[in-house]
């Protein structure tokens, strides 16, 4: 594998505080890779941020009783510091409203245009007859013409994963309102899709690595490709930058095309913020480096066919050539890695449906790591899962808290009473080398299945190997060998270098604890860094929160690293504190099913 890189994170939308359902396919999917690649030697650059325009924000705004500025700005603060508070370990976490992101967005557009595969054509667009404002294809629904499906939206059919235009839809309706669309003629620039078709399918043909569902499903996509609309009738976006267009107050580049250019501009903003301009192109025009995109399974069609025929047009790449564009020939996504739904009672979690349970109140209730590992371990890597309170208890109880907390613990407390430092192990056994051989052994097999991202499975062998030391110390029984010193030293040694070891396969997972793991074996530093806030600005512009990270200083490595004979120890404190089962019967008071 390249030792660069890039994991691009899908953009969480901006209208309102993100729900454990959002990270569960975007945040900490994405973090355990990259944690576990910058352990492992590779040079990562993890990069997103709040996608910030199109009309859901305008009417958001409007609901709140502020501009639509003023509505960006304040959830853009609340999704960084709850991604911050989830340790989730961005190079840059920045926002699509930077003159940065302005520009990055115009120029790839240029590429298009002058290429011929952006072209301005008549279309009918969704109109609210009650303001007049238009409407998002999202925020329309309808039957599928296709499937019958009832609850498709205007840019597609989740049943049959075919593209849409709303005035496809039978029975259209607007998702704010309930009310008919009105649908008028417009002037439109559309990416021409079908002039991309075969060189994007030459493309997928060769995604051999690819999760199987994602490439079939892009792989069908490609059948039926027609032109899709970049640009709406609204005032909220990215200029159009043409003569003709660029100041026309209701003609702006749409959301759904700027946002996936947002890896790229942030790629391009964290090089100039780290002193070295040209650095993103390292990431970007090297077809050495790899990309990994990491998002929920509704973004597929975006990551595996747009973006990808965005870049290919770009390039010059496309079905009829052309030119590479101002910003060099870009690197297409090397892996899509597409999470399922995590759903609650079976229905998926949505602020605008109705099921939800905020980070922010999670994060505040029961901390980082229970999440991120219930994430990994019982999530919705390759299927629909569904999240229950009787479900997060017990994986937090016996797992985090009885099996790993308590082997933790007793463990370094055994050794502190008896030695008050890392034994020295001078009377090793057979039972002791197969331990350490099973945990030597456990690098390669966990690393294995987190480089092609099988979370779960990790995960799961990760923790057979705390299994395997819990049962180590229940069989050598170290508390019973107080009259053979030399033993029962060598014993605690041999647990402490596979608590050790088991710390740094379970880092990716659940960084936080690992720092308090790494201390409560006499360790001093930085084991997993943490991201920061750092308040930036452009162009004397307003200040804006970021995620950024001193990530290159931190001491974890994917290795086992002998454990120091002699290094004091003291009394730990609680890993995990188990929680109150009836909670797995109710969930804590703040979680609600709003109705």
């Amino acid at each position: 594998m390249s030792s660069r890189v890039l994991t691009a994170v899908a953009w969480p939308y901006a209208n309102g505080p993100r729900h454990i359902g959002h990270v569960s396919g975007f945040g900490v999917p994405s973090d355990v890779f990259s944690r576990y690649m910058r352990m492992s030697g590779h040079d990562i650059l993890m990069v997103s941020g709040t996608d910030e325009h199109g009309t859901p924000i305008s009417v958001q705004a409007e609901r709140e009783q502020m501009t639509t500025r003023q509505l960006a700005d304040k959830y853009n603060r609340v999704i960084v510091e709850d991604l911050q508070g989830l340790g989730l370990s961005y190079d840059l976490f920045t926002r699509t409203t930077t003159l940065n992101h302005y520009r990055v967005v115009q120029d790839l557009f240029l590429g298009l245009y002058k290429n011929g595969y952006v072209v301005p054509k008549s279309a009918m667009g969704a109109i609210s007859p009650s303001t007049g404002r238009t409407l998002p294809d999202r925020y329309i629904e309808g039957t599928c013409p296709i499937c019958g499906y009832d609850g498709a939206r205007g840019d597609q059919c989740d049943n049959c994963g075919n593209q849409l235009d709303p005035v496809d839809l039978i029975n259209p309706r607007s998702r704010i309102n309930g009310e008919t669309p009105k649908f008028v003629e417009t002037e439109h620039f559309f990416l021409d899709l079908p002039s991309l078709a075969h060189s994007l399918g030459d493309w997928l043909a060769k995604r051999v690595d690819w999760r199987p569902n994602v490439l079939k499903f892009s792989q069908n996509l490609l059948r039926d490709l027609k032109p899709r609309a970049i640009t709406r009738d609204l005032d909220w976006g990215v200029p159009v930058p043409l003569d003709g267009w660029r100041d026309q107050p209701m003609k702006r580049l749409y959301v759904w095309f700027d946002a996936v250019i947002g890896y790229l501009s942030a790629s391009v903003e964290w090089a100039a913020r780290t002193g070295d301009p040209d650095a993103w192109k390292k990431w970007w025009t090297d077809p050495e480096a790899l990309g990994y995109y990491f998002m929920g399974k509704d973004n597929i069609v975006f990551h595996s066919v747009i973006w990808p025929g965005m870049l290919l047009g770009q390039n010059g790449a496309g079905d009829h050539g052309g030119e590479v564009g101002p910003l060099g020939t870009l690197n297409l996504p090397s892996e899509v890695v597409s999470s399922e739904y995590l759903t609650m009672s079976g229905s998926k979690f949505s602020t605008s449906r109705g099921k939800v349970i905020y980070v922010g109140d999670f994060l505040q209730e029961f901390g980082p790591d229970a999440l991120r590992y219930f994430i990994s371990v019982a999530g919705p890597e390759n299927q629909d899962t569904d999240f229950t309170w009787d479900e997060f208890v017990r994986r937090t109880n016996f797992e985090l808290a009885n099996e790993w907390g308590n082997l933790v613990n007793r463990s370094i407390s055994m050794a502190h009473k008896n030695v008050g430092a890392i034994p020295n192990p001078t009377d090793l056994r057979d039972v002791d080398h197969e331990l350490l051989a099973t945990s030597r052994a456990a690098f390669g097999t966990v690393g294995d299945l987190l480089g092609k991202s099988r979370f779960k499975h990790a995960s799961a062998e990760a923790m057979r190997l705390v299994g395997a030391a819990n049962k180590y110390l229940s069989d050598t029984e170290p508390w019973k060998l107080k009259s053979d010193p030399a033993r029962r030293d060598s014993v605690l040694h041999t647990a402490l270098q596979v608590v050790s070891d088991a710390n740094t396969l379970l880092t990716p997972f659940l960084p936080h604890a690992a720092q308090q793991v790494h201390e409560a074996l006499g360790g001093s530093g930085v084991w997993a860094a943490q991201p920061e806030i750092r308040q930036v600005s452009e162009d004397a512009g307003p200040d804006y929160p970021v995620l950024m990270g001193e990530y290159a200083s931190e001491q974890a490595v994917w290795q086992s690293i002998p454990v120091q004979v002699g290094r004091p120890l003291v009394k730990p404190t609680p890993l995990f504190t188990k929680l109150d089962e009836k909670l797995g019967e109710t969930g804590p008071d703040w979680a609600r099913i709003d109705t």
